[in-house]
């Protein structure tokens, strides 16, 4: 008995590509949730003083490299990226690889926030192609290796037709045309209740594309911040999000590579309705993270949150002097108004000098503070020993056992 060959579809023009947003059907529902994910972003702002915003954004970085490595199944201990981002790293190969790799994804991502900061638009094809470059340029040639050891190049579109599981993507020559058409559907100025919808088709149709022989998922997901960025401020991840529902991410993603199911799915090649419903998925982790996060950031659980971290380290030997009573009321003055020089912060204290001095160094050592030099001013931290407490359930892989 012959079995005949299974047909594969060949992506060679952009028309299979459509639609590239969800119709009219589906705008109403898709615009209020971006309506309140920009809402709340904006909100988030206004919970802390701009430099511990500015702590946050770096712990998020750290959050973001953590959470993409892992859903490609190559994370490691948030106490290891810690290390790495003080260029300490762990004498086991396999550690000190992802090491590098989660340092090379913080840079990569700090470095798109400035392209964004200075006018370049995220929604741009050519964007996400930055994205990659500026990712895999921070790596040595040794830590560019694909699975299968083919050196992965920074930013080179793909040479090579691929497959991508049951999905084939559009042969590498028309990939110009396919880039094209991205450009023209999604690179435009978009109001903030629009922008969410946006990103999320740009997400799926980016990967759908996968424009690069490895490295796509990776580099999609940092476009994807630099996208959200002018909306989120850093100070929530979509990441976080995507991993903590990593199948269904998969799922949704796989789902909306469907064909047209009938006259009332919409009028291009693939399915308007499961595009739809990836975007409705994409905006739902995106309002369940920020709203998270603004429950976090809130001053009133913060400052309660804040003397139970002071009780508990006070039982620790040796630190009842460090957090003494009313150390709570002065890192919450670091939090809510921002930093204090050291003769301001010795105020605070109400102590002599050398008693203050040696204070301020518990805490420096703990990392409870932070201050660049010896004359520099006092700002609050968010060490990742402290996160259980102070920021409770955002990133507890952090407090799990090496």
């Amino acid at each position: 008995m012959s079995v005949k060959p299974q047909q594969v579809t060949v992506y060679d023009a952009p028309h299979p590509f459509e639609p590239m947003l969800p119709g009219a059907s589906h705008l109403g529902e898709l615009r209020e949730m971006g309506d309140q994910i920009a809402r709340d972003s904006l909100l988030l702002r206004g919970g802390a003083h701009p430099s511990m915003l500015v702590a946050l954004r770096g712990l998020v970085r750290a959050m973001n490299s953590y959470y993409s490595n892992r859903i490609e199944g190559q994370s490691t201990h948030p106490v290891y990226i810690a290390q790495a981002l003080t260029r300490s790293f762990a004498d086991q190969p396999d550690i000190a690889f992802r090491q590098r790799l989660a340092l090379a994804h913080v840079g990569a991502e700090e470095a798109l926030e400035r392209h964004v900061d200075a006018g370049e638009d995220p929604l741009r094809s050519a964007f996400a192609i930055q994205a990659h470059r500026e990712l895999y340029e921070r790596l040595d040639e040794a830590d560019r290796r694909s699975e299968e050891g083919t050196l992965i190049e920074p930013g080179a579109v793909r040479t090579t037709d691929v497959a991508v599981h049951r999905h084939h993507p559009p042969t590498h020559a028309a990939l110009p045309k396919f880039l094209d058409r991205f450009d023209q559907a999604y690179a435009k100025r978009w109001v903030m209740c629009d922008l969410p919808r946006v990103v999320a088709c740009a997400h799926h149709r980016m990967a759908w594309i996968h424009p690069f022989a490895d490295g796509n998922g990776r580099a999609t997901r940092l476009q994807t911040h630099a996208a959200l960025w002018q909306l989120s401020g850093g100070l929530w991840s979509v990441n976080r999000g995507f991993a903590r529902r990593r199948d269904e991410y998969y799922a949704r993603l796989s789902e909306a590579d469907m064909a047209r199911q009938g006259d009332l799915d919409g009028r291009g090649n693939l399915s308007e309705r499961m595009l739809a419903q990836w975007c409705r998925f994409f905006l739902d982790v995106c309002m369940d993270q920020v709203s998270f996060m603004g429950k976090l950031l809130d001053l009133p659980n913060m400052r309660t949150r804040l003397a139970q971290l002071v009780a508990v380290r006070r039982l620790q030997p040796g630190k009842e002097l460090i957090y003494r009573p009313g150390m709570d009321l002065i890192l919450f003055h670091l939090f809510a108004a921002g930093p204090v020089s050291r003769g301001e912060f010795q105020q605070l204290l109400g102590m002599p000098p050398r008693s203050a001095a040696r204070v301020l160094k518990g805490l420096l050592d703990d990392g409870i503070v932070s201050s660049e030099s010896r004359n520099s001013a006092v700002h609050a931290a968010l060490p990742l020993d402290a996160l259980p407490i102070l920021l409770p359930g955002l990133y507890p892989e952090a407090a799990a056992p090496l």
